[in-house]
C-alpha cells in the first residue's frame, strides 16, 4: 500500500514538472485541486417541473427546446423563456405546442 502511495505521488510530482497538472496550491487554495477531482454533479432529469420552472436555467431550457420534443408545450408555460425561444418552438411544434400557445396568447388577450 505505501509503495502504491509513492508510485503515485512520483507520477504526479513527474506530472507537474511536464505542466500537465498546477503546482500544488497553498494551504488557502487546496479546495481548488480537490474540486477539479471530484466526480461531477449527476445530470438533471427533464421534467414538466424543469420545463416551466422560472429558476431553470436558459441553456437548459434551449436544450430541452431542441432535444426533448415532449417538454416543448411546458416551455411555454415558463415565464422567463425568451421570445426567441417561444418563436422556435412555435415553428418546431411537438406534442401540445399550437394548444399551449393558444392558451398563452389568450392569456395574453385577456390582460
Amino acid at each position: 500500500m505505501i509503495g502504491r502511495r509513492r508510485d503515485k505521488a512520483s507520477r504526479l510530482d513527474s506530472l507537474r514538472q511536464r505542466q500537465r497538472l498546477p503546482e500544488p496550491a497553498a494551504a488557502s487554495d487546496e479546495h481548488l485541486i480537490n474540486d477539479m477531482t471530484a466526480p461531477p454533479e449527476p445530470p438533471i432529469a427533464l421534467t414538466p417541473e424543469v420545463a416551466c420552472s422560472p429558476d431553470t436555467d436558459p441553456e437548459i431550457l434551449w436544450h430541452i427546446a431542441w432535444h426533448v420534443p415532449e417538454l416543448r408545450r411546458w416551455l411555454v408555460a415558463n415565464p422567463q423563456a425568451s421570445p426567441e425561444l417561444l418563436e422556435y418552438v412555435s415553428q418546431a411544434g411537438g406534442p401540445g405546442v399550437r394548444r399551449a400557445l393558444e392558451i398563452l396568447l389568450a392569456s395574453i388577450e385577456e390582460d
